[in-house]
């Protein structure tokens, strides 16, 4: 009776400890398996659609190479991050293709993502750049091509 015991105490523990460990990494996982739209940006004074008026900016994190990359809206972009828990910074964006674009957008959502210090997923699946306690950015997952 003692073994039987002392297996199943065993097994309960191997258990919960390892859904606890799936627990921790779900958060970051959500962040590198999705392709993410803008659906909402602060500050600007236009309309969301007047600022995007042809395709909404796009957010991909590589987490090998510790980069994000996307489209911002009409031309493509890459820019290094740090991530440290819900931490989040970007560097400087690197080279993107020169489209002429409409609506201005493009500037607005380069400039708010220096400025970003944290994010979160809440519980609608919705990726919050945020700047100090201040969501700027909401993304969206974008759909499967």
């Amino acid at each position: 009776m003692k073994k039987y015991t002392i297996a199943i105490v065993s097994i309960l523990t191997l258990l919960i400890t390892s859904c606890t460990a799936s627990k921790g990494s779900k958060g970051t996982a959500n962040l590198y398996d999705t392709t993410w739209e803008l659906e909402y940006i602060s500050g600007p004074r236009i309309a969301f659609e007047g600022l995007f008026p042809n395709k909404k900016p796009q957010i991909t994190f590589d987490q090998k190479e510790t980069k994000v990359y996307g489209n911002n809206g009409c031309n493509g972009y890459s820019a290094p991050y740090t991530l440290s828990g819900k931490s989040l910074t970007f560097g400087e964006p690197g080279p993107t293709t020169m489209m002429f674009c409409e609506g201005g957008g493009e500037q607005q959502f380069l400039q708010q993502m220096k400025k970003i210090t944290s994010y979160s997923v809440d519980k609608d699946g919705k990726l919050n750049l945020i700047q100090g306690d201040v969501p700027m950015m909401r993304f969206k997952k974008a759909a499967k091509q």
